[in-house]
C-alpha cells in the first residue's frame, strides 16, 4: 500500500524474486556493499529502489539479517484501491482497457510507475511511512508456482520466482 497525493494505492502482492548476495551473482549485493545497494545490507523492513535500463525504477523489500544483503523483488501486483490513481501515474490518463488494467504493474518498472515509486523512497522503513505491506490470508502451497527467474543472465538457474497460480496479473507465465 502507499499513501500517495491523498489517497491510498493498494495491491496485492501476486509476483515475486529473491536475492540472495551470498550466493546469487545476479544480486545487487554479491559483490559486496556499495553506495547504491547499502540498504540491502540493512536488516529485513526496508525498500530498496533502483534505476535501471537509463529509464525505470525497481523495487525490492529487504528481507535479510544486517548486513547479509537479502532482499525480494517486486515483480507484479493486482491493483485493489486507487486504480484510477495508478492509471494516470502509469499512463498519464484516468480510463484505461481491461488489457491496461492487467498490465497496470505487472511488472517491476510498472509497480513503481503506478504507485509512483522513485529514488526519493530508497531506504523508505516499510514499518514506519506512507509505504508499507500488510498481511494476507496465507496461501496452499498448492497455489503458487515455483519457477526460475526471468530477465537476468546470472544465477538465471535460482527457482526463486513466485507467483500466485492463476493470476491474470503476473509478468510472464
Amino acid at each position: 500500500m502507499r499513501e500517495f497525493n491523498g489517497k491510498r494505492l493498494a495491491g496485492k502482492i501476486v509476483e515475486v524474486e529473491a536475492y540472495d548476495g551470498l550466493i546469487d551473482e545476479a544480486a545487487h549485493t554479491y559483490g559486496g556493499k556499495t553506495k547504491r545497494n547499502e540498504i540491502m545490507f540493512e536488516e529485513g523492513g526496508f525498500l530498496y529502489v533502483y534505476f535501471t535500463y537509463g529509464m525505470h525504477f525497481c523495487c525490492n523489500v529487504v528481507t535479510g539479517k544486517k548486513d547479509h544483503g537479502q532482499a525480494v523483488l517486486l515483480r507484479a501486483i493486482e491493483p485493489l484501491n486507487e486504480i484510477e490513481e495508478m492509471a494516470v501515474n502509469r499512463f498519464g490518463r484516468n480510463k484505461i482497457s481491461g488489457k491496461e488494467l492487467f498490465n497496470i504493474a505487472s511488472g517491476p518498472a510498472k509497480i513503481c510507475k503506478a504507485f509512483g515509486i522513485n529514488r526519493s523512497d530508497n531506504g523508505t522503513d516499510l514499518t514506519k511511512s506512507e509505504i508499507y505491506i500488510l498481511d494476507n490470508p496465507k496461501l496452499k502451497m498448492s497455489e503458487i508456482v515455483q519457477t526460475a527467474r526471468i530477465g537476468i543472465k546470472k544465477s538465471k538457474e535460482l527457482p526463486w520466482r513466485f507467483y500466485i497460480k492463476n493470476s491474470r496479473f503476473i509478468s510472464k507465465k
